[in-house]
């Protein structure tokens, strides 16, 4: 199994959306981990599609970024 991502890749796209929805508020990296209580270090691997997140992970960031967890898996 290959490691190198495909622009398909629902991990790659999540962390594009992910970080869309951050830099929109003006935040870092560092303040979406205090609000949501993930680590800066997954969530730096959650955004480079790195890290297959977690339902629950997706509800704490949904829920600190004021969105609706669909919100974070809407790629178009």
């Amino acid at each position: 199994m290959s490691n190198v991502l495909s622009a398909s890749d629902p991990r790659l796209l999540f962390g594009e959306r992910l970080i869309q929805l951050r830099k929109q508020r003006g935040w870092s990296q560092e303040r979406l981990s205090l609000e949501s209580g993930i680590a800066r270090s997954y969530l730096g691997g959650v955004e480079r599609g790195k890290r297959n997140i977690a339902l629950l992970n997706i509800y704490r960031l949904a829920e600190a970024l004021s969105v609706a967890p669909g919100e974070l898996l809407r790629f178009s």
